[in-house]
């Protein structure tokens, strides 16, 4: 009798930990339902946000939309200066107020690195390049839509535009600082 007792005792609180278990498992994957679409929802509210925001965007002065933009993302106001504009690749040539050079490209490190875009030929290898004296010990910043605003491709396709005269389509910004 006690046998008996003792199997019963035992598939009871198996069956009752199994079910414990699938109870688990089903408050498990309604949780992570949960999270998925609490996600999927917030990511189109930013995208209704930013549609509305995308159309009221407008950059008057570009030198100062960029001085902010780096403010944020460095941490200091720089006080950005152009010193000078290159095409091939668009390259800003800019000193700070402490008169430290900083150079603003499209151009990834690993871009430059390989020598896509500017080194193609002797004749560019023989002119000066900004870009062409960076190695892979130069501190730099990268500026993206996470760090540089909700907005900040979009701003940087019109500033751009403002400071180089010329169409951008990229979604990040580089600033190598020049020692």
């Amino acid at each position: 009798m006690e046998i008996i007792l003792a199997i019963v005792v035992a598939s009871a609180v198996i069956f009752f930990g199994a079910l414990i278990s699938m109870g688990n498992e089903r408050q498990r994957k309604a949780i992570d339902a949960l999270r998925e679409q609490t996600t999927l929802w917030a990511i189109q509210d930013l995208r209704l946000k930013r549609e509305k925001l995308a159309r009221e965007v407008k950059i008057d002065d570009a030198l100062s939309w960029l001085n902010g933009v780096v403010a944020r993302v460095y941490g200091d106001d720089l006080g950005l200066i152009i010193l000078e504009i290159l095409d091939n690749p668009q390259t800003l040539e800019c000193v700070t107020k402490n008169k430290r050079k900083i150079v603003f490209s499209t151009m990834s490190p690993e871009e430059i690195r390989r020598g896509t875009g500017y080194r193609k030929s002797r004749l560019s290898q023989l002119t000066y390049h900004p870009l062409g004296i960076i190695s892979h010990n130069t501190r730099y910043i990268e500026i993206s839509i996470l760090n540089g605003g909700i907005l900040f491709d979009l701003e940087l396709q019109a500033a751009w535009k403002l400071l180089m005269n010329k169409e951008f389509n990229g979604q990040k910004l580089f600033g190598y600082f020049i020692e």
